[in-house]
């Protein structure tokens, strides 16, 4: 019975001991599964651009002031052959420690009497660097064992090759193969030569004691050592151990690639997210050279005259990708801004905006490409627009308005498109800094009263071209994101995106719009660039702001979209800088850099054929004569002509008449092209064929006193209520010229100020007055009774 007790108490210790056992085992494999640091590296990285092929654009140092680039996906094969053969021949063979390399090392140090070897594998060198390089001890090295293990387990030999690469130092704040491959050599590490990989392979061994440009005898005989050690073991040939040993070793550091610094500064600061802090970008490196080249030749030239920036951009038109980015040229220096990324300033746009319009009024039938706009003196309240010339030509085609980017047609066609409704299209289509509401920029807004990046322009124009080149591959849909924003990294790739039927703009009206910026003459051009066999078709349009501050260029194929600015950082505006001057020569530079790519094919299915009005460009109304042409969809939605009028004119046709002096069956009824008095009198100096309606028969019956017509209307002021009449040197008030037309050009005028009869003018109606402070009726009469009448008040200055 006592032996049958003692025994079951043995029974049970022994299982409680197994219990203790098993449970320390497991712990002590816990420990051993979790001893490895997560991540294994934790240090800063430094910001890195890459262009879409791998290419290296710029890096920025890491926040501990080290140039370390975050690990890469591939290790370059005579590296990998190179840092083997000498630091762990039996890399791998062996679970990341070196059993019968110990022994050796330990008998050598046995027989040195000290630590010559510590027999580290490259599996216990990653570890070392992981935990910081602490001083080498026993433990540490008992310490580096087990976790050398726990790597190997964990990880695969390449990517412990490729952790030792990443991490390895190479002299002075140089961390890391891809670092020192553009430090030491200027090249990516795919790149390097055998000799170049075995210098990078022995370098990290005593990375103080041996620097690139420094003791170049001693890295020399190791490079040699290891590559004759290479050629015994049968790594590489005779020749390509002769050729290896016969190259140089580098000389003093290489300056690291730094084509796109404004792009790199917005990764470096987070505002394009990265991968880590690699940047995968859309850039192609070498048309970024390129771009920056011809930016600066043409800053080299245009700062003679106090211009010292630029910036351009081109984007990939089918999907939005930036291929080149210059937010400012090299060499203007910090005194004028060299590092502002101009290319995302809000600048003023001048008349870089007015396709866009264009474009938008086609889209809502608000016009057609010929139909006539108003250009004549205009007055809006306080606003006064002018064109660039100061000329008028009483009424012109939309289509011609764009070409010579006349000034007043397109702020009375903004009048009439609606400023709200332009606005809020503007933003719609990608303008993103019109932040404030329209009535804050008012009419100015498509002369330059709102303010507008280059990127954001470009990208707009990118916008169009991809409506109108992606039309017939969606089968007449449109893509929900043709206004996309631009993409600057690889990894924004897109889904296929959703279709509409209601686009913002269609192809027509796209089409319409590029075939008439295709018109603008080119700079420095004879007129007949378009005959030369090297010419490219491109739609382009220029902008300039007040005061001579910006100077914008943009220009679309179906390919590319470009866009240049030119001007000052600081803002301070120079005589001559104007776009067709200064940004125009370096926008057609830049095209000239890429591949001819042809032209847009037609929309035939976004278009109709329409009877249209010759004379007024709009949709042929009952009087009007027709030609039949092609027009977009949305054009059957614009308004009929009314500048036909259906005169009723005695047999000579010279005279109007009415039926207190002729009989209706003696009139000729002629359809008439007629024109307000205004437009005509502008009209007609440019337009020789514009002829005045007949004037009335004497014997007919006038019109009566007071009655409306559109017979004489004033030039100046024309819609103001308030005038201000200057003050001379000496202090008398000036005088004020009013000036009127009338629809028959020589029929007299006469003039009347508050009841006072003033004077009789003919053929050219303006008179002089000296109106004094307070509210004034005018009034101007014809012989046959047609009158009008104008009252204003002079504000007194």
């Amino acid at each position: 019975m006592v032996f049958l007790q003692q025994l079951t108490r043995k029974i049970r210790s022994q299982h409680w001991t197994r219990k203790v056992c098993l449970l320390l085992a497991g712990l002590m494999l816990g420990a051993w599964i979790f001893s490895l640091p997560d991540p294994l590296f934790d240090d800063p990285y430094c910001a890195v651009l890459e262009d879409r092929n791998g290419q290296l654009l710029g890096a920025r140092i890491a926040t501990d002031g080290q140039w370390r680039f975050p690990s890469s996906d591939t290790l370059p094969e005579k590296y990998a052959r190179c840092l083997v053969a000498f630091e762990d021949r039996r890399f791998y063979h062996h679970p990341g420690v070196d059993p019968f390399r110990m022994v050796g090392a330990a008998w050598q140090n046995m027989r040195s009497g000290k630590v010559v070897s510590g027999a580290s594998t490259l599996s216990m060198q990653v570890v070392r660097m992981a935990r910081n390089n602490p001083p080498r001890t026993a433990w540490e090295k008992a310490i580096e064992i087990a976790l050398a293990l726990r790597l190997e387990a964990g990880y695969s030999k390449k990517q412990i090759l490729k952790q030792y690469a990443a991490q390895a130092p190479f002299g002075g704040n140089v961390v890391g193969l891809e670092a020192a491959a553009w430090r030491y050599f200027g090249k990516h590490p795919r790149q390097l030569s055998w000799a170049e990989a075995a210098t990078m392979a022995v370098l990290p061994n005593a990375p103080g004691l041996l620097h690139p440009g420094r003791r170049s005898d001693e890295l020399m005989r190791k490079r040699n050592r290891l590559l004759g050690n290479m050629a015994r073991l049968g790594a590489i040939d005779s020749l390509d151990l002769e050729l290896a040993l016969a190259e140089p070793m580098p000389g003093p550091p290489h300056p690291l690639p730094d084509l796109a610094p404004h792009v790199l500064d917005r990764v470096a600061k987070g505002r394009i997210p990265g991968v880590g802090r690699r940047l995968y970008s859309c850039l192609d490196a070498l048309l970024q050279e390129q771009t920056n080249q011809v930016l600066s030749r043409w800053q080299a030239v245009m700062k003679n005259n106090g211009v010292h920036n630029m910036a351009a951009v081109i984007i990939h038109v089918p999907t939005g990708e930036v291929l080149a980015y210059a937010g400012n040229t090299r060499g203007a220096g910090a005194a004028h801004g060299e590092s502002v990324d101009c290319a995302v300033a809000a600048r003023s746009t001048g008349s870089i905006l007015k396709p866009y319009l264009y474009a938008l009024a086609l889209e809502g039938g608000h016009i057609l490409p010929g139909s006539l706009l108003r250009d004549v003196p205009t007055q809006l309240g306080r606003y006064r627009p002018e064109n660039y010339l100061e000329t008028y030509d009483g009424a012109v085609p939309a289509r011609r308005a764009l070409i010579r980017s006349l000034n007043v047609p397109f702020v009375l066609l903004l009048q009439q498109y609606g400023l709200a409704a332009c606005h809020y299209n503007f933003r719609r289509l990608g303008l993103t800094t019109l932040n404030k509401g329209p009535d804050h920029y008012g009419l100015s807004l498509i002369l330059g009263g709102a303010e507008a990046s280059l990127i954001d322009i470009t990208n707009v124009y990118a916008g169009m071209g991809r409506v109108l080149g992606f039309f017939y591959q969606r089968d007449g849909r449109y893509a929900a994101d043709d206004f996309r924003p631009p993409s600057f990294l690889r990894y924004q790739s897109r889904d296929a995106v959703p279709l509409k039927a209601a686009p913002l703009l269609s192809a027509a009206s796209v089409w319409f719009a590029f075939e008439a910026m295709q018109q603008v003459e080119r700079p420095l051009a004879n007129g007949s660039w378009e005959l030369f066999q090297g010419s490219r078709p491109v739609a382009w349009k220029t902008g300039t702001s007040f005061g001579f501050r910006d100077a914008w260029a943009a220009g679309v194929t179906p390919g590319y979209a470009v866009g240049v600015w030119v001007g000052n950082a600081d803002g301070e505006g120079r005589a001559g800088l104007i776009g067709v001057q200064a940004a125009a020569p370096v926008l057609f530079d830049l095209l000239g850099l890429l591949p001819a790519d042809g032209w847009f094919a037609p929309p035939w299915d976004d278009m109709v054929r329409a009877a249209v009005c010759p004379q007024s460009g709009y949709r042929a109304g009952a009087l009007c004569p027709s030609d039949t042409i092609w027009i977009p969809k949305t054009g059957m939605q614009a308004e009929a002509c009314t500048h036909h009028q259906m005169l009723h004119l005695d047999p000579t046709a010279q005279w109007q008449v009415n039926s207190s002096c002729m009989h209706p069956d003696d009139m000729r009824h002629t359809p008439w092209f007629v024109l307000p008095p205004t437009e005509a009198h502008y009209f007609a100096r440019k337009n020789p064929w514009y002829k005045p309606p007949p004037p009335m028969y004497p014997d007919c019956v006038s019109a009566p006193a007071g009655s409306a017509n559109r017979s004489i209307q004033l030039i100046y002021p024309k819609e103001s209520k308030r005038i201000y009449v200057p003050l001379q040197l000496d202090g008398r008030r000036g005088e004020v010229v009013f000036e009127a037309v009338h629809q028959q050009p020589s029929s007299p005028l006469y003039w009347h100020l508050d009841g006072q009869y003033l004077g009789m003018t003919s053929t050219f109606h303006q008179m002089s007055m000296q109106p004094g402070p307070g509210k004034h009726r005018l009034v101007l009469v014809d012989p046959v009774g047609h009158r009008l009448e104008h009252v204003f008040e002079v504000v007194d200055k």
